[in-house]
């Protein structure tokens, strides 16, 4: 397709948008193939009714029941998104887990403590990405209660995202990718009087159990290669920036899968030139659906929330900043918040589960 222009289009999208005037990005391919931006007399969330399933939706899993262990959030064919909860146990309860299904991309929001895995030990804290691959099994033994937002991919596996013109070091440093500690973990097992002996293995959502004489972990004497899990902490991420315009979310993106994305948004100093959108600009981001993880801070985009809400904007209609945020977005130079997205290509359900979380009204908050 051929680039064209009707009316009184911006010279730059997201920048020098008339006053009292709206900008709606229309895009496929999730902000990286076609797009158009069309400057409208009002917002594009300005809707008074919503007549079907088809909304946005806020659900606080604050409100989700730890007692249960996981619990599915969202799903489709290519990824499953689950909050699990581990509390701390003793030694002779542990198990090790290997996930045939899918690589397991784990965040920690809440807790600490230690990963142990066939390639040695990892530590993570609150902030932390855990990457396991398929079938690598690991037991998470913490440290203290632990909460974490699970991404499972079921087709692919996880990829770094391509730095183009910034360079291999944009966005985290391959040294920031903390590999396991195998002579740390031999000594841990010590330590703890530590031995598994069970493989729990998923396979088409069964589990099989294998056991054994021994430690699983203990047999390991050396390895070597490029397949391995490892840990990636937010404070060691560079968030991409522009002092001029705002960027779109896939700037953000940490990993990346077949069919879908994961970013990561981080506080940052806020665009400078006074014509700049500073808040999250209306957009449709028409093949994707939109799943917001809130972890930390102060979410200046949105009204009324509070760390551990999830955000789900189905593809289909355009959505962006809350009216409060656009108002106060002035008096700020920077954000403060901390929040993983997933971006779908195709479309996710809703786990029943979680209904009784779903804070209904949310729809309704663009008002004003």
């Amino acid at each position: 397709m051929h680039h064209f222009t009707q009316g009184k289009p911006t010279r730059q999208g997201h920048k020098g948008i008339p006053e009292g005037h709206y900008e709606e990005e229309q895009g496929l391919k999730g902000f990286f193939g076609p797009v158009s931006h069309l400057i409208k007399k009002q917002p594009s969330t300005r809707w008074t009714e919503i007549d079907g399933p088809l909304k946005p939706r806020m659900f606080d899993l604050v409100k989700l029941d730890r007692s249960s262990g996981s619990q599915r959030l969202l799903f489709n064919k290519s990824v499953a998104i689950h909050m699990s909860f581990v509390d701390v146990y003793s030694p002779e309860q542990a198990t090790s887990m290997r996930n045939a299904d899918a690589d397991l991309l784990y965040f920690c929001h809440k807790g600490s403590g230690e990963v142990f895995t066939e390639y040695g030990l990892l530590n993570y804290t609150s902030g932390q990405y855990i990457v396991i691959p398929r079938c690598l099994q690991h037991t998470i033994f913490p440290a203290e209660m632990s909460e974490f937002f699970v991404v499972e991919n079921k087709t692919s596996h996880y990829e770094e995202p391509e730095r183009g013109l910034v360079g291999r070091h944009a966005i985290y440093d391959i040294n920031a990718l903390i590999k396991p500690d195998l002579e740390l973990q031999h000594q841990r097992l010590k330590e703890l009087q530590l031995s598994v002996t069970e493989i729990a293995v998923k396979r088409l959502e069964a589990i099989t159990r294998f056991r054994y004489d021994d430690c699983v972990y203990a047999d390991v004497v050396g390895w070597k290669g490029d397949l391995y899990p490892f840990t990636l902490h937010m404070d060691h991420m560079m968030p991409l920036m522009s002092h001029r315009a705002h960027l779109p979310p896939s700037a953000h993106t940490t990993f990346v899968a077949r069919d879908f994305v994961v970013c990561t948004f981080l506080p940052r100093p806020l665009e400078k030139d006074k014509d700049a959108l500073k808040v999250p600009f209306y957009h449709q981001n028409i093949d994707y659906d939109e799943v917001l993880f809130y972890h930390d801070g102060d979410f200046f985009s949105r009204d009324n929330l509070h760390a551990g809400m999830m955000s789900f904007h189905p593809q289909g209609f355009p959505h962006g900043p809350h009216p409060k945020a656009v108002q106060s977005v002035d008096s700020k130079t920077e954000t403060s918040e901390y929040a993983v997205m997933v971006d779908t290509r195709w479309p996710l359900e809703v786990d029943p589960g979680i209904q009784p979380t779903e804070s209904v009204e949310y729809w309704k908050s663009w008002r004003g």
